[in-house]
């Protein structure tokens, strides 16, 4: 008996992964979130594999941490670019230093994210997981896109989330001043939002050479929601050491998205891991999308005639 769209995550979550033999050598990554959990796990596949990686990170001493973690495993040592995700001024600098470090980019790999359990917003004013999961990654996306068209063949991740089954997102009510605030909630409707914007996006890249796909790295452990308190922390501790597997499934995964052959032409799909998947109906509307498309490029700036220059930061 056929399993429902609804349900085809659970069968994914047991199905074999694809894997390649594909090198990428010679070809410049740039990577958010890669100093633990998921992010790190796809840092070392993508080092391992040849890539030149550019992090993007707040902290400094954990990204150079991992910058000799990979250098010890015979990967290129990674350059570090300084970023604080919750601040849209901080991803704009952060383009712009990537832009000047890099004379191409091959692939983006948005993977920063946060999980919050109460209601917070970032210095800019909006919703903390909204602003960091996505509105971030949207923005950091689009200012970066020029040099990534220029370099084609190219690819972007979106690391997303069966979360997005959560829903929650609100165009009238995105920083949840009217709702009490749930945190499976908050954090649903920023990969929906997210996942809203994939679709936009792939079709306004056919033809490029550039392609973008979103994925969810599977349950394993990560740091992700550790900013909750200690409870929080306590209950995530005992989860991850029952039930939860090892982040380097994740980080095959994108390294297989990132580097197979045969995902040279795939664009606008959602895989569990390496397997394609139907995401939430809510999360495949596409007039939703385009308000979100929308309401995101005035939120980040991009709508503003100023701003709107989509090489400004790629001279």
């Amino acid at each position: 008996m056929p399993v429902p769209d609804e349900l085809q995550f659970m069968v994914n979550a047991r199905r074999p992964q694809h894997i390649t033999a594909a090198r990428l050598d010679g070809q410049t990554c740039v990577i958010s979130g890669a100093t633990s959990g998921v992010g790190l796990a796809a840092a070392i596949a993508l080092s391992r594999g040849g890539a030149h990686l550019v992090m993007l990170s707040r902290n400094r001493q954990k990204a150079e941490r991992v910058q000799r973690q990979l250098t010890a495993i015979g990967g290129q040592p990674p350059d570090i670019v300084m970023a604080d995700m919750q601040s849209l001024d901080q991803v704009r600098r952060a383009a712009e230093d990537t832009l000047a470090l890099c004379p191409r980019i091959d692939l983006l790999i948005n993977c920063a994210g946060v999980h919050q359990t109460r209601r917070e917003l970032t210095p800019d004013g909006n919703e903390m997981a909204f602003g960091v999961n996505h509105l971030a990654s949207f923005l950091l996306t689009r200012l970066l896109l020029p040099r990534m068209r220029k370099s084609a063949p190219a690819r972007i991740i979106q690391v997303n989330s069966e979360g997005h089954r959560f829903g929650g997102l609100d165009l009238d009510d995105l920083t949840w001043e009217n709702r009490l605030y749930r945190g499976l909630k908050g954090y649903g409707a920023s990969k929906v939002a997210q996942l809203l914007t994939v679709w936009e996006l792939a079709e306004q890249l056919e033809g490029s050479g550039v392609t973008i796909n979103a994925m969810h790295p599977g349950a394993v452990r990560s740091n992700i929601g550790m900013n909750n308190g200690w409870l929080y922390r306590l209950y995530s501790r005992i989860l991850q050491r029952f039930f939860l597997k090892d982040a380097a499934i994740s980080g095959s995964a994108i390294y297989y998205l990132a580097a197979a052959p045969e995902m040279a032409d795939i664009s606008g799909h959602f895989f569990h891991l390496t397997n394609e998947e139907t995401p939430a109906a809510h999360a495949l509307d596409r007039t939703l999308g385009q308000r979100v498309w929308e309401i995101s490029e005035a939120l980040t700036g991009l709508a503003a005639p100023h701003a709107v220059q989509e090489g400004a930061c790629d001279q």
